[in-house]
């Protein structure tokens, strides 16, 4: 698929990657190393904050309890049940 450009010249679309999606919450399965997408969205939220994350931004998440996490202070704050000292 290409589009118009500046100056008239064609600009190739780049073609979705496997985790960009229309907007919208997705889920997901957390797996070992990798997620696969059951429902397309742009992200998924934190467990422990609610907070959006956008799926090519994902970098936490817990294959037991199935859940993502914003930061590494969510994922502590999961594991502890209490947020770390600033």
């Amino acid at each position: 698929m290409c589009s118009h450009g500046p100056s008239g010249w064609k600009v190739a679309a780049s073609p979705m990657n496997k985790h960009e999606r229309t907007g919208g919450e997705a889920v997901v399965q957390y797996l070992d190393s990798n997620l696969r997408v059951v429902k397309p969205g742009a992200f998924v939220r934190c467990g422990v904050t609610g907070q959006p994350i956008p799926l090519d931004e994902l970098k936490y998440w817990s294959v037991a309890r199935q859940e993502a996490y914003a930061s590494p202070e969510a994922v502590m704050i999961r594991i502890t049940g209490k947020a770390t000292p600033a």
